[in-house]
């Protein structure tokens, strides 16, 4: 899929993290214009970007505040919008439900009706998730709508989804949800547990921490790695008509493999023993297993992930553990 980006302008809300910056460098790449929103009230962290920094223009704006996203439409003159910001830890959604709905569901809302009025021929991307799934009865999922959230995230991105197909039946907008599972990099926030993992991993391995502390190991989850599904992204704005699509590698993985594969990358083979469970980390509800059929997404986009659990695991905790070198103390390394 090569169609032609030169000149093009994108708007994306989110830019700062993992998502947004892996997708604002693979725009910048391909000659677009790009626009990043930004929280105006908070500092933001520029790390995921700080190389970008120059190259994009960065816009004040907040999902709260439907003037500012109207403003931000209107100095971007936006081709294609990419709805990436949220609310997106699902522990902190139930401690903070309100703030979710508001960033998450009615956010997304807000912008659509920012694009209604100020970008009507814009393609807008709408970052959905599989925690809509939740407790689905068939496994893997695929495009079809059958939603049971187990968290306020997960109702929030319902929402979210169903705004946007309701904007693109009725006002014949290009209006996509990309229905994406879990992608993970060595961007991810250290709030997430791969990367709390993996971070984790490399202190232990480096003798800078002796424990890794968490919640149940039994959650199964279809992991990706996060630039691929940012493509993904792209190419489902290039499709001739808007249409929703989910993004998966169709295997799921436990909580425990990850941990045990993230502790075997640093040739510690008798991980429980750093590992110790804490029920606080349980959430109210929580869900077993989500697994994604991708097989559209493949036959109409061309689009297939080739990094697998393994070489997922690895790179993150290798990039951990570059992080973490120039603070170790050089004797204390575990074997």
């Amino acid at each position: 899929m090569t169609p032609s980006s030169a000149g093009k302008r994108a708007l994306i809300t989110g830019v700062t993290g993992q998502d947004g910056s892996f997708l604002a460098e693979q725009l910048l790449a391909k000659g677009y214009e790009v626009y990043g929103l930004v929280r105006r009230l908070s500092t933001p962290n520029p790390t995921n970007i700080r190389h970008l920094l120059g190259t994009l223009h960065l816009l004040d704006g907040d999902l709260h505040d439907q003037a500012s996203l109207e403003s931000a439409l209107r100095r971007s003159e936006p081709d294609e919008i990419y709805n990436l910001a949220a609310q997106s830890f699902v522990g902190v959604s139930f401690n903070q439900p309100v703030v979710t709905g508001e960033v998450t569901g009615l956010g997304a809302l807000r912008l659509l009706e920012g694009m209604r009025s100020r970008a009507d021929k814009a393609r807008f991307y709408q970052a959905s998730s599989s925690e809509m799934f939740g407790r689905a009865e068939h496994s893997p999922q695929d495009e079809s709508p059958e939603f049971h959230p187990r968290s306020p995230y997960g109702v929030a991105k319902v929402f979210a989804y169903h705004a946007a197909v309701n904007y693109r039946e009725s006002y014949g907008l290009y209006v996509a949800n990309g229905i994406l599972f879990n992608h993970e990099s060595e961007r991810r926030g250290l709030e997430f547990v791969t990367r709390k993992i993996t971070d984790a991993v490399a202190k232990i391995h480096l003798g800078l921490a002796s424990k890794l502390t968490l919640g149940p190991l039994d959650p199964r989850r279809d992991w990706g790695y996060a630039p691929e599904y940012t493509d993904l992204m792209w190419r489902i704005l290039q499709s001739p008509s808007p249409e929703d699509f989910v993004g998966a590698t169709g295997e799921a993985h436990s909580i425990e493999e990850f941990v045990r594969e993230a502790f075997r990358c640093v040739g510690i083979d008798d991980w429980p023993q750093y590992v110790d469970h804490d029920p606080r980390f349980a959430r109210p509800a929580d869900v077993d297993r989500l697994c994604g059929d991708a097989r559209k997404a493949k036959e109409r986009l061309g689009w297939e992930p080739k990094v697998r659990f393994p070489e997922l695991v690895r790179r993150m905790v290798e990039a951990d553990l570059a992080r973490q070198k120039l603070s170790a103390p050089p004797t204390h390394a575990a074997s």
